[in-house]
């Protein structure tokens, strides 16, 4: 396998390059991910099964998409390919840290921010479908937010939890509920990192950097409120993004029904221990 990825890696790069070093290194619990080197360069290589390679070329034009905006900094894709045994990714690699206050911290909430007001697009959703870590994510474009959200995000994992035996009420009671939430608020459409918790953020050589994207169109507020979600980020975070783009005096009331959908989603993925904390969730919206 690495024999195969070694040469592919030399054809793309145009000289040989040898592993001499590789190391498992933390990236995850859908991936094995390792640093390889040649004793000069660094790449970050990110290996699955064979049928995995659609979810890499998926994971490779989300990059694309936040790398074209100039907002906030992102790894460079190097080479997508596979061998007979897996397929792989293959970024630069860059020795991190976590984000931690101070400059590096407000910074990175000002690129966010940037980001949100980044391009111009009239409707909600993405040109594909993509990942939110191992769950599929519909993408399909719509014109009014709370329709969008309500169904493709919340009333899609609840589909999923049904088919796994888990049922937190009638879906349509529960989606009916969160578009009518949603249905006074209409928000300008904004590109999003999509999985924006702390795991998936960090300090770099260059400042702070993002990586494993599940990007949309969509309201801005949903990848701040992932951010509260798991907590994590500082406040100097916080105080860089509304320092471009202040908050709206709803957003307090929405954050919980945006979060509501990556709660489903840990639900799908690991269930036990996020159960209690998802009926805790949709009780509080209920209630409002």
């Amino acid at each position: 396998m690495w024999q195969a990825i070694s040469q592919q890696l030399s054809d793309t790069l145009l000289f040989n390059f040898q592993i001499a070093e590789r190391v498992k290194v933390p990236g995850g619990d859908i991936n094995d991910c390792y640093m390889i080197s040649d004793g000069n360069e660094r790449y970050f290589v990110k290996v699955n099964q064979r049928e995995f390679l659609p979810k890499f070329e998926i994971e490779a034009e989300n990059l694309r998409l936040l790398r074209e905006t100039s907002t906030v900094y992102v790894p460079e894709l190097v080479l997508i390919g596979k061998t007979k045994e897996c397929s792989f990714i293959i970024l630069n690699y860059l020795p991190t840290k976590p984000l931690e206050t101070g400059n590096n911290s407000y910074d990175f909430g000002v690129q966010l921010a940037k980001l949100h007001q980044w391009g111009e697009q009239k409707e909600f959703g993405c040109d594909q479908d993509n990942y939110i870590g191992n769950t599929l994510q519909p993408n399909p474009w719509h014109k009014k937010w709370g329709r969008f959200f309500s169904e493709q995000r919340i009333g899609f994992q609840l589909q999923l939890l049904k088919e796994k035996g888990i049922e937190f009420g009638d879906i349509d009671d529960i989606v009916d509920m969160v578009n009518m939430r949603l249905a006074g608020h209409n928000p300008r459409p904004s590109l999003l990192h999509g999985d924006l918790w702390n795991g998936n953020v960090a300090n770099s050589a260059f400042g702070p950097i993002c990586y494993d994207p599940a990007c949309y169109w969509g309201d801005h507020e949903c990848d701040l409120a992932l951010t509260e979600l798991f907590q994590g980020f500082p406040p100097e975070f916080y105080e860089g993004y509304q320092s471009v783009m202040p908050l709206d005096v709803g957003y307090t009331d929405r954050k919980d029904i945006y979060n509501l959908y990556h709660l489903l989603n840990h639900c799908n993925q690991f269930g036990g221990e996020y159960l209690a904390q998802t009926e805790a969730c949709i009780q509080k919206i209920q209630a409002v």
